[in-house]
């Protein structure tokens, strides 16, 4: 059975309760890992972790805890890529499975707009996030967990 990592400090609000449901529903183990103490409810399924302050200490607590087929939700793409090096997967909040086919390319992206920010061209950083996001990550997290959690249709 898949275990679920969440990368706890920048999980949106609207998806918590998508989340949580799912967690209860097929009884999945879940961390949520992050500087500071959050939640999305109270569940024997799942843990809390709080790691040291620092910009990627919650990301290398995760990495070192993942293991192949389990899955990452994160908006950090480089997380992303180094969980999928370890053949697990990662899903970001907007509902984006990542993958070795794409992962890559989201990655150049990524550091080609980092670049340019530190060049000081002031770029537009990603839309507000809202319910057709929530909608997306719900409907990708469904088809997710029905592939790899052996769900059937009802």
């Amino acid at each position: 059975m898949i275990r679920i990592f969440v990368d706890g400090d920048a999980f949106p609000n609207l998806l918590k309760p998508i989340l949580f449901r799912s967690i209860e529903r097929l009884s999945i183990e879940t961390f949520v890992v992050s500087n500071k103490p959050i939640t999305i409810g109270k569940s024997k399924l799942i843990s809390y972790i709080i790691v040291e302050q620092g910009a990627d200490e919650a990301d290398h607590h995760i990495v070192e805890l993942a293991k192949e087929g389990d899955l990452v939700i994160t908006a950090d793409i480089p997380l992303a890529d180094r969980v999928i090096e370890k053949n697990a997967h990662a899903i970001d909040h907007r509902g984006e499975l990542y993958s070795v086919d794409n992962i890559k390319q989201y990655l150049a992206m990524r550091n080609l707009m980092e670049s340019i920010r530190d060049t000081g061209e002031i770029t537009r950083g990603p839309k507000p996030f809202d319910q057709k996001d929530a909608h997306q990550f719900a409907n990708q997290l469904h088809k997710f967990l029905t592939k790899h959690c052996n769900i059937k249709h009802t």
